[in-house]
């Protein structure tokens, strides 16, 4: 392993980080629906003239799957990032970055039901850590206020959006399409375009304006094209596995980038809610003795 190969994965997870902080700046400028439409028309118009006509080519082979690249077009692109962007209209960028961190957790929970993967000691102890953790953060700094003051919307929707991501990557794992990766991506980009066209025609409609196109081509160039090819190149000279602790990163660049980008402060329960959920992300992923369960007697 060459140590030049780690920019790969920390270039991709940079991208990601700076993608949460762009989401929050585009509430103002843009509606959801709109930004959630343009970004993957962009990725489309920009990916075409490569894999239009090899994608064309292989339709043979593309047809029997497509009803499942939509389903990963549906979790990956369009729920995850379009709750995203709802998600930011009342939560911080912090917060969200905090949030998105338990995608490698809920992707090992998942895994344990749709994969059949045993469960290990990490997922169950890191599991009720994270959640202790999340109840921090979300109950700002009092996890028992959950109950009499409720749940901020925007912190329920990014959550909501990082399980259809955690089950995004299950899917694709389970299916294993055998198709080329170039391929796979642009294909849910087209299913993606076909499937936000919809609330694009029926939402708000936000011109494009010298505020937003930053913002539109950020999300459309950076982090739905050059990301995806950070972190293919980098899982192909690390591995996955080595790749998947640099997203442990990514609430500490979401920080970083939200303190220094938009002006957010960063409380205490940021601190430690932050703290207590990146623990339980890590001891998921490091403890991987398999549980063993006693029968009681009789």
């Amino acid at each position: 392993m060459h140590y030049k190969h780690l920019w790969f994965p920390l270039g991709a997870v940079l991208i990601w980080a700076g993608n949460t902080v762009i989401s929050k700046m585009s509430a103002s400028v843009i509606a959801p629906e709109d930004i959630s439409f343009y970004r993957w028309v962009l990725a489309a118009l920009l990916m075409s003239p490569f894999l239009a006509r090899q994608t064309w080519a292989a339709r043979a082979q593309i047809r029997p799957h497509l009803g499942k690249i939509v389903v990963l077009a549906l979790l990956g692109m369009v729920l995850f990032q379009s709750l995203a962007y709802f998600a930011a209209a009342t939560a911080s960028a912090t917060s969200m970055g905090i949030i998105a961190s338990l995608m490698p957790l809920l992707t090992l929970v998942l895994s344990i039901k749709l994969l059949s993967e045993p469960p290990t000691v990490g997922t169950l102890g890191g599991g009720i850590l994270s959640l202790l953790g999340l109840a921090v953060l979300i109950g700002r700094g009092h996890p028992l206020a959950l109950f009499e003051q409720g749940v901020v919307t925007g912190d329920l929707l990014m959550l909501l959006a990082t399980i259809a991501y955690g089950l995004y990557g299950v899917m694709l794992r389970r299916w294993a399409l055998p198709l080329r990766t170039w391929q796979l991506l642009y294909m849910q980009v087209l299913m993606a375009v076909v499937l936000l066209f919809p609330g694009f025609v029926l939402g708000h409609h936000s011109p494009v304006t010298r505020e937003n196109l930053p913002i539109l081509l950020y999300a459309g160039i950076a982090a739905s094209i050059i990301s995806q090819f950070l972190w293919m190149r980098g899982v192909a000279y690390l591995g996955a596995s080595r790749c998947a602790i640099f997203v442990n990163l990514m609430p500490v660049f979401t920080v970083i980038i939200a303190v220094l980008a938009l002006g957010e402060q960063l409380h205490g329960y940021h601190a430690v809610g932050g703290v207590i959920t990146l623990g339980g992300v890590i001891m998921a992923q490091v403890f991987r003795q398999r549980l063993r369960w006693r029968r009681l007697p009789g």
